[in-house]
C-alpha cells in the first residue's frame, strides 16, 4: 500500500513508496532534489548519485514539471522543510514524462491562470486555498451537526424566488417558467416546521453583472433555519457557528495558512460574543466620516469597510430599515420602519458573510407584504400556508462560503476560493 506524504510522520527511518507528481526539482552537482506532491502535501526528495543505482539517477534526471512517478526512499527528519520531513530517495518508478508545462515559475497573468484553472489548482498557493475551503466545509457541518440541525436538500430549479426574480438565470420547465435558485430559504422554513432546526448546502445563482472581488455567479451557500429561535438567539448561533469554524481551520490548517502568509493574530481574536452596531448607529458614524449616505440607503463595500474597520472582530449591524430588506422579514414590534435582520461583516475589508434575520410568522402581515412587494399570492401560497397552519417564531441565515474562504485565507478575490469560478465572461474550463 502506498504511503501519503500527510502521514509520513509515521514513517520516521523507513522506507515508503509514494505516488507523486514532480512539482518543480533543481540539481547540485552529483544531487538531485525533487519537490514532489501527492495531492496530501509537498516533500522534498533526495537523489544522491553515489547513494541510487545508475538507472534510477538517469530516471530523476528525465523528469519534467508534474510528471507522474512511484518514489521509494526512507522517511527522514528535516527541521528545515516545513512538514519537519524530507525522502532519501533509492527508487523511481516513472508513470508519464509531462509535456512542457504551460504554468512555470515565473509571474502569469490572471487570464492565463484562469484559462488553465484546471491546472492552475496543483500549485501550493491554491492547493491550500482548496484545503482551506475543505477544512471550512467540514466545521461547518461538525457544529451544525452537533447542534441538533438536520440537512436537508432544497430545489435547484424553482418556480419563485426568496428576493425577486431580477438577478435570476431564467429557464423553461417543459411548459411552466423556472429560474435557477438564489437562496434555499423558503424551503428550508417550511421543512424547519418539519424538523426543527435544519440547515441546506448547496450552489446558488445570481446574475449579477458584476465584477467586484467579492462576486461570483455561481457560488455556495449555507443556510440554517430554526423553529422557535427569535433576532437575539439567531445572533447568539451565527457568532458560536463562525467563531467554531475560524478556531478549527487555526487547529486544522496550520501548513496551509503558512503557505498563504496569513497573519493568523488576527483569525485568534474571532471569538464569540461579536460587537454590534445598528443601522442608525452606522449611519451617523459614517456620516460623522465624511460618508454622504442618508438613513434609507443600502451600504455599499466602502461604507462596510469603514465600520469593520472599528473593529477587531466581526461585526453585527442590525436593524436596516423595512425598505431596504426582502419581504419576508419580521419588522421590529417597537419600530416597524425597521426589520429583526442583521449582516455579519467580516474584518479586514471582506464585507458581509452572513445576512440573517428572524422571519414573519403572522399570515396577514406576510400576504400584505407579497402585495407591498408585487408578488403572485399564487404563487406564493404554498409558503403562506407554513403561517396558517401551526406558526411559531423561526428565524434564520445564509453564509456565503466563497467570500468567507476570501477573508479566513486573506485573498484578494475570490475567484482563488472555488475550484472552478463562474465569473462574468467566464465559463471555461
Amino acid at each position: 500500500m502506498l504511503a501519503t506524504i500527510k502521514d509520513i510522520a509515521q514513517y520516521v527511518e523507513q522506507e515508503v513508496k509514494l505516488g507523486v507528481w514532480l512539482y518543480n526539482k533543481r540539481s547540485s552537482g552529483k544531487i538531485q532534489f525533487l519537490q514532489l506532491r501527492d495531492g496530501t502535501g509537498f516533500i522534498q526528495g533526495v537523489v544522491v548519485k553515489n547513494e541510487v543505482y545508475e538507472e534510477v539517477w538517469e530516471s530523476a534526471t528525465q523528469l519534467t514539471q508534474e510528471s507522474s512517478l512511484y518514489v521509494t526512499g526512507t522517511v527522514r527528519k528535516d527541521d528545515r522543510s516545513n512538514i519537519g520531513y524530507e525522502l532519501s530517495v533509492t527508487g523511481i518508478e516513472i508513470i508519464q514524462i509531462a509535456e512542457e508545462y504551460p504554468i512555470t515559475k515565473k509571474e502569469h497573468g490572471t487570464d492565463f491562470l484562469m484559462d488553465h484553472r484546471h491546472l492552475w489548482i496543483r500549485t501550493p498557493r491554491q492547493r491550500a486555498i482548496l484545503k482551506i475551503r475543505g477544512e471550512i466545509i467540514r466545521a461547518i457541518q461538525e457544529y451544525l451537526d452537533q447542534n441538533g440541525f438536520t440537512l436537508v436538500d432544497p430545489p435547484i430549479l424553482t418556480p419563485t424566488s426568496a428576493e425577486g426574480t431580477t438577478n435570476l438565470f431564467h429557464t423553461k420547465y417543459f411548459d411552466e417558467d423556472a429560474y435557477l435558485s438564489q437562496s434555499g430559504q423558503l424551503y428550508m422554513e417550511a421543512t424547519a416546521m418539519a424538523l426543527g432546526r435544519v440547515y441546506s448546502f448547496g450552489p446558488t445563482f445570481r446574475a449579477e453583472k458584476s465584477k467586484t472581488r467579492r462576486h461570483l455567479i455561481e457560488f455556495w451557500m449555507i443556510e440554517p433555519e430554526m423553529a422557535f429561535i427569535d433576532h437575539e438567539e439567531n445572533l447568539k448561533i451565527q457568532e458560536e457557528f463562525v467563531s467554531h469554524v475560524v478556531q478549527s481551520v487555526l487547529k486544522n490548517c496550520k501548513i496551509e495558512l503558512q503557505t498563504l502568509d496569513r497573519d493568523i493574530s488576527k483569525l485568534e481574536k474571532v471569538m464569540a460574543p461579536f460587537p454590534r452596531i445598528t443601522y442608525d448607529d452606522a449611519i451617523k458614524f459614517l456620516q460623522e466620516e465624511g460618508h454622504e449616505i442618508q438613513w434609507g440607503d443600502d451600504f455599499g463595500a466602502p461604507h462596510e469597510t469603514a465600520i469593520a474597520e472599528k473593529f477587531e472582530k466581526p461585526v453585527f449591524i442590525t436593524h436596516y430599515p423595512t425598505e431596504l430588506k426582502a419581504f419576508y422579514m419580521k419588522p421590529d414590534p417597537n419600530r416597524p420602519e425597521v426589520v429583526l435582520c442583521a449582516d455579519l461583516i467580516a474584518p479586514e475589508g471582506y464585507g458581509e458573510i452572513i445576512g440573517g434575520s428572524q422571519r414573519i410568522d403572522d399570515p396577514n402581515l406576510l400576504e400584505q407584504r407579497f402585495k407591498d412587494h408585487h408578488l403572485s399570492i399564487d404563487s406564493y401560497k404554498w409558503y403562506l400556508d407554513i403561517r396558517k397552519y401551526g406558526s411559531v417564531p423561526h428565524s434564520g441565515f445564509g453564509l456565503g462560503l466563497e467570500r468567507t474562504v476570501a477573508w479566513i485565507c486573506g485573498l484578494e478575490h475570490v475567484r482563488e476560493t472555488i475550484p472552478f469560478p463562474r465569473l462574468l465572461n467566464r465559463l471555461y474550463p
